[in-house]
């Protein structure tokens, strides 16, 4: 990471959703080496620990907070916690996100109503949370919802997972469109198949590699492939432009 990039986010503060594993994970890491001090949420803090570990280990300012997505009123006391902690923040990654697989026929209402709770709902309450507070403070901040390329082109068996992302696209627009005179961007980035510690056994399964075959270039992507793209998201001058945009980081995917 080069000193323009740790310059560009020194004294900001992020927050991250869904950040104990995977993707959230990796972003709240590369924020903080960015120089960001990093409210890092989960609804397990307790998963959270050798995330802070790794982000104090290099002198990065860290913060677990527990935080519910699905629960509006928990999303609300753990922002107010961070901006006691750390100050106004800056920066949202609205990462927390689960999916439940089945055919449509065969879906349940249980699992529906905790896909979209948690991927269209919680994201829109984050966001609401952050966004006022930037507001209040005068902050010209930066929004980032992580989407799917399943939101652009669903496959079988993930409809509702497909649904809640899309949402979270035209969510992206509307809160463009209504934040931009505060100076706050809304963007969504939409990776495509990234292989993280919570599905690398399923690519070896048969599954797995039928999967593989269809995909445009027989590949999946990597945590770190989405670094370049998150930093733009997050950073200063460099993203003053980009708002309501639609970033598929997905090998091409979409396009097919």
């Amino acid at each position: 990471m080069d000193v323009t990039e740790v310059e560009q986010l020194a004294g900001k503060v992020a927050f991250v959703t869904g950040a104990s594993s995977g993707l959230g994970s990796r972003f709240a890491e590369v924020l903080a080496r960015a120089g960001a001090k990093v409210a890092i949420a989960a609804r397990r803090v307790d998963r959270l620990g050798d995330l802070a570990a790794r982000i104090t280990a290099f002198d990065g300012r860290v913060m677990p907070v527990h935080c519910d997505v699905a629960d509006v009123t928990s999303i609300r006391a753990a922002v107010d916690a961070a901006e006691t902690e750390l100050g106004p923040v800056g920066i949202l990654v609205n990462n927390a996100g689960i999916n439940a697989q089945a055919r449509v026929v065969d879906f349940e209402e249980a699992d529906y109503d905790q896909v979209m709770a948690t991927n269209a709902k919680g994201a829109y309450f984050a966001a609401q949370a952050v966004a006022r507070r930037m507001i209040h403070h005068g902050i010209e901040g930066r929004i980032l919802n992580i989407g799917s390329v399943l939101g652009i082109r669903p496959l079988a068996q993930v409809s509702v997972y497909a649904m809640s992302k899309a949402a979270m696209i035209q969510m992206t627009k509307a809160m463009a469109l209504e934040w931009a005179r505060y100076g706050i961007n809304v963007n969504c980035l939409c990776p495509g198949y990234i292989e993280t510690e919570l599905n690398n056994d399923y690519w070896t399964t048969e599954g797995g590699k039928k999967l593989l075959s269809i995909l445009p270039r027989r590949r999946i992507g990597r945590p770190e492939d989405l670094d370049s793209s998150l930093l733009l998201l997050c950073g200063g001058e460099g993203s003053r432009l980009i708002n309501g945009a639609i970033l598929s980081v997905d090998d091409g995917l979409a396009q097919f």
